[in-house]
């Protein structure tokens, strides 16, 4: 598409409108990277937010733009290449950025799209905590609705990029979309590699053309002095908006300044949805958030958390302690050791706090378990990673860690914690659960990791230090210059108040800390493991369950007549659906969890051994079904709390049976109920008419009254497993007289029973009737023996 070169820009923006509309796709980029290059800044201005609205959709999530969320390599090789090279870091998207940046161009984004707490703040007229929203403010001539942020061209960019991973609504085919695998990603990561650089201490260039912009300009008006890494907070400073102060930084932080925004932008839209405020009403049982993560966003999160450990732990050895900071370092290195504690720390705690509370108690849990656990295992993205030692068991952490563990103290403990209270709500016979409960306790018996936790406990709770109140949270980020703490002369004392400023900045000053190594938790970890031991039984039970009706299936059920068993003591689990081989991954993965768990906590086989027989968890004499935990009242078995959580998750149950009048059951599945009906009157009519002559007939004493009793008397209710003792005072009562039954012949399986005789008489030339008389005379020779047998039992249990 050839445009003259003093087009007008409202020209352009209609034209490049119409061609969205008309024209393929790559016919389009094509002509974007030739406007991108031939046009100046001034023209480019106009087109600039249709451009990125049309990419990244609509901030209402009207419009999806390219629908990068997506779009695959394998799917759609062709237009996945082309967006993906067009949005690349040094790609022609990022040439347009870069040429209005050198022009100092802005651009409104509207502040009621930003998160809760940023746009509440906002619409309060209060500066947000974030330097990212500093001299940025703007408000309508009326004062009242309309306020907008006034964003440089690669602040705008960002804003959008990472706002259409919340905005954006998946598409119904979407669902089976692998998250890794889609454009949106694959760009994520690429922006963390190209912006946050493990190797180096620059920023790579963007190769401009002859006559291009210079590579990554910087705004006129900085975001950010990086001296603000260091000593003061600017959370606690909550100034009018109408104060907002020009920052002038260091010329030499100038090169970092694309990096500083975008982990900005990045942390702001995916983490900034809780406030501390907000958070401690979520505490509440009554509150309610509206906002809810999604899996896709929660796998995002967590690879920029790897990234940022993976960026972090770039720093040099010689830079890495804060007593070897020189000016001679670089304004990236400093990033590197400020990234994570400066900007991600507390937003991070309060959303994995939201995700723990309010998570379903399902599988799709495992996202934000991983999430929690990258983050937590900074030393597996160093450069000397943690391998496995030859007998097979993790390398002990090393000490250099310490300092990390102790100053996100809360991230292990108080999560854990968490953990702890989801696990014993959850089903753990599933392998997924299953699976769950071993990741966690496998990463927190790492060798060392629980003595640096409990050396961070020991620290946050000696009571030397006194912090007077409030001034905690002036002191969140450490310090690099060593002027402030130097007046403290023990080093432990100066690591129990980083620990102790961790803790008051997140929780409060007044918070309530629940020692993870202490009497409580130690108490919610031995009821976990004891339902990993009644987990795993379960788990064997349903697995020799399985296997019995497996082998012991008659052959009318494989037709789909088999009677259905509706006192199966276990519901339907994925067990029934993996078989053989989820159960040994069941048993695998919560041995390892139980035997990890017992390391961390010191558990004996003695406290084991105890707590399992306590809660009657040893099987009774069938070997496989047990009933739920329970103690005998005066009207009959009582449930305690565990017994109810037993069955509430499908881990045991009583053993129901139907106890009523055989007559009056409810029809069942495999009979036909019009039928049964029929039957129940006519054997009524029967009963009701010869009443008198079958209670002759039971009454006498020779061969034919056993006959008749074993027909038409039921078996004493007293024979029969009454589960509650509140019924056995009324068994006298319900006591029946004889009567005839002929409901069996209402059933599925008895038709097609007798359809098979007759087809099999057929076959040996014996007609319908004789083969009705020799069912009869088969069936008496059968009733006959089985009287004799039922007499000769009742004369021995005399």
């Amino acid at each position: 598409m050839a445009f003259p070169h003093l087009q007008q820009p409202s020209f352009l923006l209609a034209s490049l409108k119409a061609d969205s509309i008309n024209k393929p796709f790559a016919q389009r980029c094509q002509d974007l990277v030739k406007i991108i290059e031939d046009f100046p800044a001034k023209e480019l201005h106009a087109i600039f937010p249709w451009l990125v609205e049309s990419i990244f959709g609509s901030l209402d999530g009207v419009l999806i733009g390219w629908n990068l969320r997506c779009l695959q390599g394998r799917v759609s090789p062709v237009e996945y290449g082309i967006a993906m090279g067009f949005l690349d870091p040094g790609g022609p998207m990022m040439k347009l950025v870069y040429k209005l940046q050198a022009e100092d161009y802005k651009f409104d984004f509207p502040v009621s799209y930003l998160p809760g707490p940023v746009k509440a703040s906002i619409q309060e007229r209060v500066l947000p905590d974030s330097p990212l929203y500093h001299n940025k403010i703007q408000f309508p001539s009326t004062g009242g609705l309309g306020l907008n942020l006034a964003l440089n061209p690669f602040e705008y960019y960002m804003f959008f990029f990472a706002l259409s991973l919340i905005t954006q609504k998946p598409l119904p085919g979407a669902l089976h979309v692998r998250t890794s695998d889609c454009a949106y990603f694959i760009l994520v990561d690429r922006y963390l590699s190209w912006f946050l650089p493990t190797e180096g201490s620059v920023l790579p260039l963007l190769s401009s053309s002859p006559g291009g912009p210079g590579p990554s300009p910087a705004p006129r008006t900085p975001t950010m002095s990086f001296a603000s890494y260091g000593l003061h907070h600017t959370s606690l400073l909550k100034r009018h908006i109408s104060h907002q102060t020009s920052v002038n930084a260091d010329p030499a932080s100038h090169e970092i300044w694309r990096s500083e925004t975008l982990l900005q932008v990045f942390v702001e839209m995916w983490l900034h949805y809780y406030s501390l405020e907000m958070y401690q009403k979520m505490q509440s049982p009554h509150a309610k958030e509206s906002f809810m993560p999604t899996e896709e966003h929660v796998l995002v999160v967590r690879l920029l958390l790897k990234h940022l450990h993976a960026f972090s732990n770039s720093l040099k050895p010689e830079q890495v302690s804060p007593s070897a900071h020189s000016h001679a370092t670089s304004p990236l290195e400093e990033f590197k050791r400020a990234a994570i504690p400066r900007f991600v720390q507390q937003k991070l705690y309060l959303f994995l706090q939201h995700c723990f509370g309010h998570w379903p108690l399902d599988a799709s849990f495992r996202a934000v378990l991983e999430m929690w656990l990258s983050y937590l295992q900074p030393w597996r993205y160093a450069p000397e990673k943690q391998f496995q030692s030859s007998d097979g068991q993790a390398r002990c952490v090393s000490e250099r860690w310490a300092p990390f563990v102790q100053e996100n103290l809360l991230m292990y403990t108080k999560l854990f914690v968490g953990f702890l209270s989801r696990a014993l709500r959850t089903d753990l016979v599933s392998p997924k659960n299953a699976l769950m409960v071993f990741r966690v306790a496998k990463v927190f018996a790492q060798p060392n990791l629980a003595e640096m936790i409990q050396k961070g406990e020991q620290l946050f709770l000696e009571p030397e230090l006194v912090i007077p109140h409030r001034q905690h949270r002036l002191f969140t980020a450490p310090t690099f210059t060593g002027s402030f703490l130097s007046s403290w002369p023990p080093a432990v004392t100066d690591t129990a108040f980083k620990v102790k400023s961790h803790v008051y900045s997140l929780e409060g000053q007044d918070c309530k800390y629940t020692p993870m190594f202490g009497p409580e938790v130690r108490t919610l970890v031995l009821r976990l493991a004891q339902l990993i031991t009644q987990a795993k039984q379960t788990a064997k039970s349903i697995s020799d369950q399985y296997g019995e009706s497996t082998s012991g299936r008659p052959f009318l059920s494989w037709l789909g007549f088999c009677l259905s068993d509706t006192n199966s003591s276990y519901p339907a689990n994925d067990l029934d659906d993996m078989g053989q081989d989820s159960v040994r991954k069941t048993d695998e993965y919560l041995e390892k969890a139980l035997e990890y768990l017992c390391q961390m906590f010191r558990l004996s086989e003695a406290q084991l051994t105890q707590l399992t027989l306590a809660l009657g968890t040893t099987q009774d004499e069938n070997g496989k079904k047990q009933l739920p935990d329970c103690i005998v009242g005066e009207d009959g078995l009582i449930l305690t709390p565990l017994g109810r959580y037993q069955i509430i998750n499908g881990l045991r149950r009583f053993d129901i049976e139907y106890q009523g009048d055989s007559e009056l059951q409810p029809i069942r599945s495999y009979e036909i109920a019009s039928l049964v009906r029929l039957l129940f009157r006519l054997s009524s009519t029967i009963n009701h008419r010869f009443a008198d002559q079958m209670v002759a007939l039971c009454s006498r004493a020779d061969f034919l009254g056993s006959f008749c009793r074993y027909h038409l008397m039921e078996p004493g209710l007293a024979n029969r497993h009454l589960l509650s003792p509140v019924a056995q005072g009324r068994t006298a009562s319900r006591a029946r007289g004889p009567r005839l039954s002929l409901r069996f012949l209402g059933s599925y399986r008895t038709l097609l029973s007798l359809l098979l005789a007759f087809f099999v008489a057929s076959l040996f030339c014996i007609g319908p009737l004789p083969c009705a008389l020799l069912l009869v005379l088969g069936y008496f020779l059968y009733a006959a023996a089985m009287t004799l047998l039922t007499e000769q039992g009742k004369l021995h249990q005399l």
